[in-house]
Formats: structure tokens, C-alpha cells, sequence
């Protein structure tokens, strides 16, 4: 029997690489093509083979690659200053990057807390949210409630919010205790007697019971995804869910944190997906369309209210890394909003993501393997499942997510493709994300490589 690294070996591209590599990779058996070089949409790998950016890397290159006005500043900023400890100094170029961040910020954030990534942002925030019980005087309050494969890291911290079962299982004995609850999986969970309002309601209903079950009073927030992610392919909330998460949140004095390091900053059509779900998050955490890439940064969003319970308490946050702030990670990621902003490229996402999805739509809306094509912007996913009448999904075993990849990638195309969809162990979906950037011409040949590389995998069985 195949273990789980065989069958990826099995699958895995061919590689322009010395076989015997000192780097540990995400998967120590198989090889990697070496990307050698990049501009716009498309990396080029050491044998000269194009790669069209179909997934921007994980959501994170929203600005393509080689961007001349993102590298001049990068360079600018290393002929100024490199590196400076944050419990020494700040930086002229961080709080210019906060300032930008809390212009363009929803109601009621005040600060930001600069990091290295997402899981960072994400493990920032839940330390955040306690300590801010704490300040307040609400020590007993040491419960989280999240959702069903949901993804927010891997630090412990984040992985323990997280609800997907694969990731979790070999680490659980070291995590914290969450409450999970059922995502906004509309494809495989509303019922057919059930308007998408009444869906919303019924899961709003099922976060208030198992708030009421813990105890509002222990409860310190609800960490959600805007828009699910990486685990689940691009799942969007029904109407006016968030804004009855929110009420239910104010009614028990929780905090609401909402995720948005793969959906955020722009990724679905708005620089935050939250406004189009019109509410405000206390605490919310960004990171891949920050930095677009260029740089390792992430940032956590802060509530006025948060900042001033801790403020009037101890003054300090008790967390810290020592690359917090990085000032050639700050000038990359202000550059990139920068130019996201002069070249209105957040509207040009909602135009473009209209239209991959109409291409994507034409394509796969009628496929025997294909049960949905979801998402917002150029935040997008399909969900394969074996037969389309009934939405059954594939055997894991067969691994068709990885099927895919291995076939889109052989011709020229990366998508973010993933097994598990569904609870951790059953489903695949194949998510796209490709820069803001991309245009017309390239969406075609997305989408014909994508369809190409959906038959190819599944033509064998």
C-alpha cells in the first residue's frame, strides 16, 4: 500500500535540482523545478519552462512579479536603514505604512501590529483578544469559538482555531481547547427548502447555541475566515450572516476576529472582503496581498477599544517577535499599496474576478466532475467531485486534487489545488488567485489550461 509520501511522489513534477538537496522541503521525497526568474503573471524555472501565476503563488502575489516602483523601494529603503530592533526604535517607513493601513481601515481600528506573516498576525490577534479580558478584569474568559475546517496557521496557536482535521491531528495533544462550528458551506449544507438568508440564520443560530453552552461570560471571540480559504476553496457567507455573528458578539461583550490573510487586501474585489459583508471586526488579521510577496509581512488590525483597555492597564502588549516592524518588509508592502491605490488595481480585481469567474462558469458549469465554481474577485474555486447529480465526492485515496496540480503544472499553469474539502479527509477543490494584474488574454489561457489539466487527471478512471 502507497503511504501518503509515495503517493505524492508518484504525482509530483519533475524537478531542475541537485538530487540531493540540504534544504528540508514541504515534502522530503520528490523534487521541486527551481523557479529561476519572474515578471508579471508569469515564473520561469532554471530550464526556461512558463509558469502562468494562476494562483498567485497562495493568494499572496497580487501585484505579479518584478515590479519596478515595489523593488526601487525596496532598495531605497535598504540604503537608508536595514534593520532596527522595535524595542530600540521605530521607523519612519513602519508608521507610514500604519498610517496608510488605518486610513483605509474599517470603522473603529486604530492601530497595527506589524509581523512577518499570517500565522504571526493570526497568533498576535488571539493574544490580543486575552489580554484584552485581562486588562479589563475578565480572567475567566479563556475560550475561542471557530469554525469547521477552517484554516489560520500553523503557529499552535492558530492551528488550534483551525478546524481542518489533517492539519490538527498529529498536533492536537499540544493544542488549546476550541469550540468549532459549521462553516458557510452553502454547496453541501444549505438545504433545499432554505432561502440563503435562512441558511445564515440557521448557522448564526448554531454559534448563539454553542456560545450559550460555554457560557457568553468565558467566551474571549469568534475567529472566522471571511471568506474560507485554503481548506475549503473560496466559501462565501450567506447574506447577513456576519452582520448577526456581529450582534451576537456585542450581546455577550466578545471580540469578533476575523482572518482575512488570504482573502484580504483587496484579493476579493474590495481592499477588505468584510465590506462587502458590512461589518467591523475588532480584530483582524492580514497578511499575503500586504506584501504581495515581495517581502515577509503580515499585520493585525486593532479595535480603539482593545488598544485603550490596554492602555490603561499594564501599557503593554506582552508578545513580540524580533523581525516585528522589519523596515524593508514595511517599504515593500507600502509600495505595493501604493500602487495598488494609484492604479485602482482593487476595482480592476472585481472586474477581472467577473470575469474569470463568467470563463470558469462557461467552462466547468456543466462538467460531470465539476459541482460548483464559487468565490468573490479573483478569489475563486471549483469543487470536483465524481459524479455532479448527487455531489459525491472522489475516493481521497485517488488524491485527484493532486492530480490536477501535477497536471496543470505540466502545462505551464499554477493552481492551488487541495484535498479535504469537505471534513479535513473527503473532497477537492482547486482554488485561483491569480494577480490583480492579469489580463484578458491570460484568463483564457488559464482557464484552458485548468480545463485541460481537470480531464487529463480524471480521463484515466
Amino acid at each position: 500500500m502507497l503511504t501518503f509520501l509515495d503517493a505524492w511522489c508518484s504525482l509530483n513534477v519533475g524537478a531542475v535540482m541537485h538530487s540531493e538537496s540540504h534544504l528540508l522541503h514541504r515534502q522530503l521525497r520528490g523534487n521541486y523545478p527551481i523557479a529561476a526568474s519572474a515578471q508579471g503573471c508569469w515564473i520561469i524555472d532554471q530550464a526556461g519552462k512558463r509558469y502562468l501565476d494562476g494562483s498567485g503563488g497562495a493568494a499572496v502575489s497580487c501585484l505579479g512579479h518584478g515590479h519596478p516602483d515595489v523593488l526601487a523601494a525596496m532598495h531605497a529603503q535598504i540604503d537608508r536603514i536595514a534593520y532596527a530592533h522595535t524595542s530600540f526604535f521605530s521607523t519612519e517607513v513602519a508608521e507610514r505604512l500604519a498610517d496608510s493601513l488605518i486610513a483605509s481601515a474599517p470603522a473603529g481600528v486604530s492601530h497595527a501590529y506589524l509581523v512577518s506573516g499570517g500565522s504571526e498576525a493570526v497568533e498576535a490577534a488571539l493574544k490580543l483578544a486575552r489580554q484584552y479580558f485581562v486588562e479589563r478584569g475578565e480572567p475567566q474568559r479563556a475560550r475561542f469559538i471557530a469554525r469547521r475546517n477552517s484554516y489560520h496557521g500553523n503557529t499552535l496557536g492558530a492551528l488550534a482555531v483551525g478546524g481542518n482535521q489533517w492539519r490538527r491531528r498529529q498536533f492536537a495533544p499540544l493544542l488549546i481547547d476550541v469550540e468549532h462550528v459549521a462553516p458557510t458551506y452553502a454547496y453541501r449544507d444549505q438545504r433545499d427548502d432554505e432561502s440563503p438568508q435562512h441558511y445564515g440564520e440557521r448557522l448564526a443560530q448554531e454559534f448563539e447555541e454553542a456560545v450559550d453552552r460555554i457560557g457568553g461570560e468565558k467566551v474571549i471571540a469568534f475567529v472566522a475566515e471571511t471568506v474560507g480559504g485554503a481548506t475549503s476553496g473560496a466559501l462565501t457567507a450567506p447574506p447577513g450572516y456576519f452582520k448577526r455573528v456581529r450582534e451576537i458578539c456585542d450581546h455577550h461583550g466578545m471580540l469578533l476576529v476575523l482572518d482575512e490573510v488570504m482573502c484580504g487586501m483587496g484579493r476579493t474585489g474590495t481592499l477588505h472582503a468584510c465590506e462587502q459583508e458590512d461589518v467591523a471586526p475588532d480584530l483582524m488579521a492580514i497578511a499575503k496581498g500586504l506584501g504581495g510577496g515581495y517581502q515577509p509581512i503580515g499585520a493585525v488590525l486593532i479595535g480603539g477599544k482593545v488598544i485603550d483597555a490596554i492602555s490603561a492597564g499594564s501599557g503593554f502588549f506582552q508578545h513580540g517577535h524580533t523581525y516585528i516592524g522589519h523596515p524593508v518588509a514595511c517599504a515593500a508592502a507600502l509600495a505595493v499599496q501604493q500602487v495598488l491605490q494609484r492604479d485602482r488595481l482593487v476595482e480592476r480585481c472585481a472586474t477581472q474576478g467577473e470575469r474569470l469567474r463568467a470563463r470558469l462558469s462557461d467552462a466547468f458549469g456543466a462538467h460531470p466532475h465539476v459541482g460548483d465554481v464559487r468565490g468573490r474577485g479573483l478569489f475563486l474555486a471549483i469543487e470536483l467531485v465524481s459524479e455532479r447529480a448527487g455531489k459525491a465526492p472522489f475516493d481521497p485515496a485517488l488524491r485527484m486534487h493532486a492530480k490536477v496540480k501535477k497536471a496543470a503544472l505540466d502545462a505551464g499553469l499554477m493552481c492551488y489545488a487541495m484535498g479535504g474539502t469537505i471534513d479535513g479527509v473527503h473532497g477537492d477543490h482547486v482554488l485561483l488567485a491569480p494577480p490583480f494584474i492579469i489580463t484578458d488574454d491570460e484568463l483564457d489561457l488559464l482557464v484552458e489550461r485548468l480545463q485541460r489539466a481537470v480531464d487529463l487527471a480524471i480521463e484515466p478512471l
